[in-house]
């Protein structure tokens, strides 16, 4: 295998995505209008001003950020580490790949939602636009490998492609992969390798 690229990597903290309806709920208001806080590095995507918290019978995390814009079906997207101390088992899914995940509680400062599904440990992954994604012969939903420079370098396994028109080329991955590689969110990068 060969290095044929570099990749830039962002690192995605727990955070939430929400349906309309569910904003609704948690912030008190119909229709209620999401506050962008900081633009993402993905066009269009955003940070907002708005937090939840996010529980189970057995415990609780605060402050969850919620991203922008809305989506279809409330998500939540959480590290192995956070799921050992809610103790529940979210599955390994891409975005938007729900049925049967884990449920969790989300509390806003106006209401509650449970979820009976809807939290999952999200894929590693890399979001590629048409055009760098045939610059490397991929297609949506390859899966390939990536290498991690460094002093606890080596190479991931098991990252998904995502090609989209608005999409920039660009490594996710939650903060449990990210420490282990003794990443720090600033100006890191890996090699997609090609076989």
């Amino acid at each position: 295998m060969h290095a044929t690229t570099t990749v830039r990597i962002g690192i995605s903290a727990r955070h939430v995505h929400l349906k309309q309806e569910h904003a609704d709920i948690l912030f008190g208001q119909e229709n209620y209008l999401l506050t962008n806080f900081k633009d993402l590095y993905q066009p269009g995507e955003y940070a907002c001003a708005e937090k939840v918290t996010i529980q189970t019978a057995h415990g609780k995390i605060d402050n969850v950020r919620v991203l922008g814009p809305y989506r279809p079906e409330t998500q939540v997207e959480i590290s192995k580490t956070d799921s050992r101390g809610l103790k529940i088992a979210p599955p390994v899914r891409n975005s938007g790949d729900l049925d049967g995940s884990a449920p969790i509680t989300l509390v806003g400062p106006a209401g509650t939602v449970e979820l009976e599904q809807g939290c999952i440990l999200a894929n590693r992954h890399i979001h590629l636009s048409p055009k760098e994604a045939e610059e490397l012969h991929l297609i949506n939903e390859d899966i390939v490998k990536v290498e991690i420079p460094g002093e606890k370098g080596g190479i991931l396994y098991n990252v998904h492609c995502k090609i989209k028109d608005s999409y920039k080329k660009e490594m996710h991955l939650d903060v449990d992969d990210a420490n282990a590689f003794l990443l720090t969110g600033k100006e890191d990068i890996g090699y997609i390798l090609k076989d």
